[in-house]
């Protein structure tokens, strides 16, 4: 039978359960990402596991978050990473040297292979035709100790692309289309699988844009076949042996299909505070901005900084306009000097920033409050940025750039384009230098690990009540991010090794007297909306409630990452009735009013959870039931039921996988993997 690109790789990999959306599988990892916001929990929980090296071929932790050092906290933490990787045989990219997803893509992802990363936007290695896919630190300590990675098998959206861009439009307007149509809820449990004829017109860097980005549809990930324009990619990365075709077979059937002609695509704009907030640039009204950010993680390739500067070459930036530039890599910086893009920058009034994740996580380059800021990101959540009234805008790299002469959001239609400096060859050998290999294990067990007083161990759970009794500590609305959970900002992202004190942020956008309520409490029940925890994998937007002393969730839906991760805590997640008020928990239809302080009893609350139940009632103040959903894998019951993931595999709940290619002893670092042929 015709198989699609994602069954291949997923097949070769297979290691339990059955190829059927919404089944339980485990797959072999080939490679491992993390960085280092999400890494010092990673990695605390990785050695509570008790394992003494890595098993999987190739794991890299990446400082590109935390970088900015307004105390000592961040340096800590990179003390704590450098020596962790050391110990336990991962290589290490230090701060500075580049983002996490871009120099993945330049330097380690292959076809056919299978990378989990501890960041959602993992998903960008899928342009190089690699199943990548994000998750909560724990789930991703417990695939790189050996035991594979679990999660519910997706279903495949087949995207037929046909035609070719036209001169206004870019990748970044493909993904942009691809939100409109879905929102930010329309991909849950999708894999989105490019293929037809106007695959072949888009390079590596653009493909990178679609994979990074549409994990805002919701989606697990997506992915390109490995072509001809994969092979120019890994060969200018001097990787040119690592090449294999890849595609899916004719004929393959996919779960959903879709087409986009690439043609038809005009430029596009996501408005605050959504990504899925999509209109056409040309049916805005004016808009003016006084910011615009080019770069981060998306939109910051040499592709996309020579488009910019070929729109600016010869210009200023609007004297009302600030006008930033991050380039993804070292090695993209390296280009953009040797080919002349970063003088055509500079002399346009572009501030040229460090190749780190900045602004794009809120340190640095805060907007003003309500003033338009117009960015080439990929996600724009309410204070995000960094100031919490802000009003962010997305876009591609051209519209930034006209609209940063225009001093307005514009299209490139309405300036001159001109021709892009080509690129000089990049020499990666030289900054792979900067990269940490793996030394002998012997050498590794010396290694002492270095911590300091920031770095504190996470919670962990106790079983589950038998019956629960609490009040409701807050109610939020919908789509509700991490980033209120776990904000973002150089303070408190400073403080994300410490469990305790980073739990004093949590809701202080939405509600500032929730922690304080929570500590005086002893604990309690967060209600909440549809999609309730999209954006990043930042597993603390489920260890901070677990401190706080939460054991159950009750949400409309729920986003897929922060999902797995309350369960990997320990918490349950619990489906509120589709016609609810997400902010009593009532059938109501007259709108959002405070729940505070309700109590809710559900009895026999473990033995449902255990035994299968499709339900629990919950007694409201003593009186009204309400019926909440219990709907969980088998796979993920047995996680609640034993306490936690941490719990699960520490009691022998969870097996090794077998196999030469999970074991990793070697000065390079880089063991032979799996790969789909």
């Amino acid at each position: 039978m015709p198989e699609t690109l994602t069954h291949k790789i997923l097949a070769s990999h297979l290691a339990a359960g059955e190829l059927t959306p919404g089944a339980d599988i485990t797959i072999a990892v080939d490679q491992i990402l993390i960085e280092d916001a999400t890494g010092t929990m990673t990695a605390m929980q990785f050695e509570m596991l008790g394992v003494d090296s890595i098993a999987v071929p190739l794991a890299v932790m990446y400082v590109d978050h935390n970088v900015l050092q307004i105390d000592d906290k961040n340096m800590q933490d990179h003390h704590y990473l450098r020596t962790f990787s050391a110990r336990h045989g991962l290589r290490y990219s230090p701060a500075g040297h580049g983002i996490s997803h871009y120099i993945h893509l330049e330097h380690f992802s292959q076809p056919g292979q299978v990378l989990v990363g501890a960041d959602s936007h993992t998903s960008t290695a899928g342009a190089l035709g690699m199943f990548a896919l994000g998750a909560g630190g724990l789930e991703v300590a417990v695939a790189m100790a050996g035991y594979g990675f679990d999660f519910v098998c997706p279903a495949v959206v087949g995207v037929e692309l046909t035609g070719t861009l036209g001169s206004n439009a870019e990748a970044k307007d493909v993904v942009l289309e691809l939100l409109r149509r879905h929102g930010v809820r329309g991909g849950r449990g999708k894999v989105f699988e490019f293929y037809g004829e106007g695959v072949a017109s888009l390079s590596v860097s653009a493909r990178a844009t679609i994979c990074n980005m549409i994990i805002e549809t919701g989606a697990a990930t997506a992915i390109f076949p490995s072509d001809e324009q994969t092979r120019a990619w890994l060969r200018a990365q001097r990787r040119g042996d690592q090449f294999v075709p890849l595609a899916a077979d004719a004929g393959a059937t996919y779960d959903d299909d879709e087409r986009l002609d690439l043609s038809a695509l005009v430029p596009l704009v996501a408005l605050p505070h959504s990504p899925g907030n999509v209109r056409p640039v040309s049916e805005l009204p004016r808009t003016e901005v006084v910011q615009v950010c080019v770069g981060s993680s998306v939109n910051s390739s040499y592709e996309d900084l020579a488009t910019v500067a070929a729109i600016l070459k010869g210009h200023t930036v609007h004297p009302s306009v600030q006008l930033t530039v991050t380039p993804g890599s070292r090695q993209i910086l390296q280009t953009i000097i040797a080919s002349g893009v970063y003088e055509d920058l500079m002399q346009a009034g572009a501030r040229m920033l460090e190749p780190v994740c900045g602004p794009c996580v809120g340190i640095g380059q805060a907007p003003t409050e309500g003033a338009p800021s117009l960015r080439t990101f990929n996600r724009n959540f309410p204070g995000r940025s960094g100031t919490a009234e802000d009003a962010v805008y997305l876009c591609s790299p051209s519209t930034a750039a006209a609209s940063a002469l225009e001093g307005a959001i514009v299209d490139a239609s309405t300036v001159s384009r001109g021709v892009l400096r080509p690129a000089t060859a990049p020499h990666p050998e030289v900054h792979d230098l900067h990269i940490a290999g793996v030394l002998p294990l012997e050498t590794r067990r010396a290694i002492e690990i270095e911590r300091g007083s920031n770095l504190v161990p996470p919670p962990q759970p106790t079983p589950l009540p038998a019956d629960l009794d609490a009040r409701v500590l807050t109610a939020v609305g919908d789509d509700i991010s991490t980033g209120d959970m776990a904000p973002d900002g150089a303070i408190a992202m400073s403080v994300w090794s410490n469990i305790a004190v980073c739990a004093r942020f949590m809701f202080r956008r939405l509600d500032p007297g929730f922690h304080d309520r929570a500590l005086k409490w002893g604990g309690g029940i967060i209600v909440g909306g549809e999609n309730y925890g999209q954006g990043s994998s930042r597993e603390h937007a489920a260890l901070i409630p677990l401190h706080l002393g939460v054991r159950v969730v009750a949400a409309r839906s729920y986003a897929r990452i922060h999902r797995r991760n309350l369960i990997a805590a320990g918490i349950v997640p619990l489906v509120l009735p589709a016609d609810s008020d997400s902010s009593t928990g009532q059938p109501s239809s007259t709108g959002v009013h405070s729940s505070t302080g309700q109590r809710w009893v559900i009895e026999g609350l473990a033995d449902a959870v255990a035994s299968g139940a499709g339900s629990v009632t919950a007694r409201v103040d003593g009186d009204t039931g309400l019926v909440l959903g219990l709907d969980f894998s088998p796979a993920e019951r047995a996680v609640l039921t034993a306490g936690g993931l941490l719990a699960q595999v520490r009691a022998g709940g969870r097996s090794m996988l077998a196999g030469d290619d999970v074991v990793q002893d070697d000065a390079a670092g880089i063991s032979p993997g799996r790969s789909a042929r």
